[in-house]
């Protein structure tokens, strides 16, 4: 391309861009440009798309739709638009052009759009309705047309209706936070580890202290009752990590190798092994019987606060205060996926009894997961507006949060929506700081759920039951349409 050519290619570029010799200012939120504008957005997003859609979707589309409508020719378009929009290419131009390679040959024309202009000083110059072509290619209009049906059919679940829950009883016996919280296996008690180094264990029905065991020196941070064994498991921050013989109700093996204060644990539900994390970062996999560590989950960057163990793959998830959820491979070590899609630490997880799901907890969001890939499905929403220090759900699909201000929510499983929210119930002379929900847990039926706070109580809660859906429908649910559950 000789110099005369090229400055004259780009003279014409200047003139379309800034418009100088038109005599009028080019409008770009006037219809026209708006149409043009999208048109060329949607080209530029799906220029790769050189195929168009596969054949199975593209027979299930319906045919598009033909216009009677006479094409408008050039001649009767307004001359100065006509400057400002090029000419359609000749029949079997794209062809040419895409055997060639060229750029160009993504834009050919399909047919006659025909649109009227919305500038009033154009149409008065002309003293008639100017109609302007729009030239697009065909595979944007059927992939723009699958990109609305896809919209059209996204559905939300309609939450089911759940009674309100209410305060059932009120234990004291601790005299520093309630950190932790287990039911075991055969449902007649449960355990509490507190800032007071000790854990209790009360008797469900009546709530009376049954025995306290002592051992550990700093706040005692998880329990766990093994479902096959008479063992209790408990770690702390002090490092250590005990399992206690319920029949003699002494220590007989200890688990050490943590180099910071263990947070979480939690104990394989077929196989003998025990995974505890803490502030070391890292996941410790243990043989209950040999205390000898089988693995080390390393791949955090901060705390590992929430810890949960599940029969197949991925058999361990954890949730760390560096904003990942991360799931193990516990045969290989190593880590299968990594989940960042919050923003704030995870301190809390939960896995759903019956269903191959969980969920994390975090301050800007609770999310939903499915196993085993770990792939998102949905936000639970209205967002509980709290540090999330604990998730508990059942198997009648009710799940509880509980916040650092003592807040409390209750959310309905599958579709979501927060049915419930309130605040925890002061003890009498405690102060407003000492509101905190630290642990929580269902007991196996699920009928009654047990947490552990600041001020230093137990309280057990359950469902009223009163209550109808008529006389307490719970928070309104306000479906959206952008919202898509997968």
């Amino acid at each position: 391309m000789d110099v005369a050519d090229q400055v004259e290619r780009l003279s014409k570029r200047s003139r379309e861009i800034y418009a100088k010799e038109y005599g009028f200012a080019l409008d770009y939120n006037e219809p026209i440009s708006q149409r043009i504008r999208f048109s060329s957005k949607i080209l530029n997003e799906y220029k790769d798309a050189k195929n168009g859609l596969p054949e199975h979707i593209k027979a299930k589309m319906p045919p598009p739709k033909r216009t009677s409508k006479k094409d408008t020719t050039r001649d009767e378009v307004n001359p100065i638009l006509n400057e400002l929009i090029p000419p359609p290419p000749p029949p079997g131009t794209l062809q040419k052009q895409l055997g060639a390679g060229s750029s160009q040959a993504l834009t050919h024309y399909t047919g006659a759009a025909t649109i009227g202009v919305a500038n009033e000083r154009v149409a008065s110059s002309l003293g008639e309705s100017t109609e302007l072509q729009i030239f697009s290619t065909g595979r944007d209009t059927n992939n723009s047309r699958a990109l609305a049906e896809r919209r059209a059919n996204v559905t939300q679940i309609r939450p089911e209706w759940h009674a309100p829950w209410k305060l059932m009883r009120v234990i004291s016996g601790h005299l520093g936070w309630v950190r932790s919280v287990c039911v075991e296996p055969d449902n007649q008690w449960f355990a509490t580890g507190a800032g007071d180094r000790t854990i209790k264990i009360w008797d469900l029905a009546t709530g009376r202290l049954k025995l306290t065991l002592t051992g550990h020196i700093m706040t005692v941070r998880g329990l766990a009752v093994s479902p096959r064994h008479p063992y209790l498991f408990s770690c702390g921050e002090d490092k250590m990590v005990k399992c206690w013989d319920l029949e003699q109700n002494k220590v007989i093996r200890q688990y050490h190798g943590h180099l910071g204060g263990v947070y979480a644990l939690d104990l394989h539900p077929t196989v003998d092994v025990l995974v505890t994390a803490g502030r070391d970062a890292v996941a410790r996999v243990w043989d209950m019987r040999t205390r000898m560590p089988v693995q080390v989950l390393a791949g955090h960057n901060g705390t590992i606060s929430a810890v949960k163990c599940q029969e197949v793959d991925p058999q361990v998830i954890t949730g760390s205060m560096d904003t990942q959820v991360r799931l193990w491979d516990l045969v290989a070590g190593k880590t299968q996926t990594v989940l960042t899609h919050h923003k704030k630490s995870v301190r809390s997880l939960t896995l759903h009894p019956a269903e191959f799901t969980f969920a994390s907890g975090s301050a800007d969001n609770i999310k939903q997961w499915k196993c085993p890939e770990g792939s998102f499905m949905q936000n639970f929403e209205p967002r509980h507006n709290a540090i999330i220090n604990t998730l508990s759900v059942n198997s009648d699909g009710v799940m509880f949060s509980g916040g650092d201000n003592g807040s409390m929510a209750f959310f309905d499983w599958k579709s979501g929506h927060k049915f419930q929210e309130m605040d925890t119930t002061a003890m009498p002379g405690s102060l407003d700081a000492e509101n905190g929900i630290f642990a929580s847990t269902f007991d196996r039926t699920g009928l009654r759920l047990i947490t552990g706070e600041a001020d230093k109580s137990i309280k057990i809660w359950r469902e009223d039951p009163e209550a109808t859906q008529e006389t307490h429908p719970g928070l309104e649910w306000k479906p959206k349409l952008g919202r898509q559950r997968i």
